[in-house]
């Protein structure tokens, strides 16, 4: 998977989260509050990945 995609299902999945939380939070729903939360940290786990890639990527095209 290149460094594009991750960050593209990074957002996608930090979004997801943010909402899933929002909508734990409006019905009083810890498990979907818990979810949201895992699932947002997830989608910044798949940035960084993405991020780290693309530094791989400039070091070794420098050299």
């Amino acid at each position: 998977m290149g460094s594009t995609t991750d960050k593209i299902k990074g957002n996608a999945n930090e979004a997801a989260g943010k909402v899933k939380q929002g909508v734990g939070e409006a019905t009083d729903n810890e498990r979907l509050k818990n979810e949201g939360r895992g699932q947002e940290a997830k989608g910044k786990v798949q940035q960084v990945k993405g991020d780290a890639k693309d530094a791989v990527k400039n070091h070794v095209d420098r050299a």
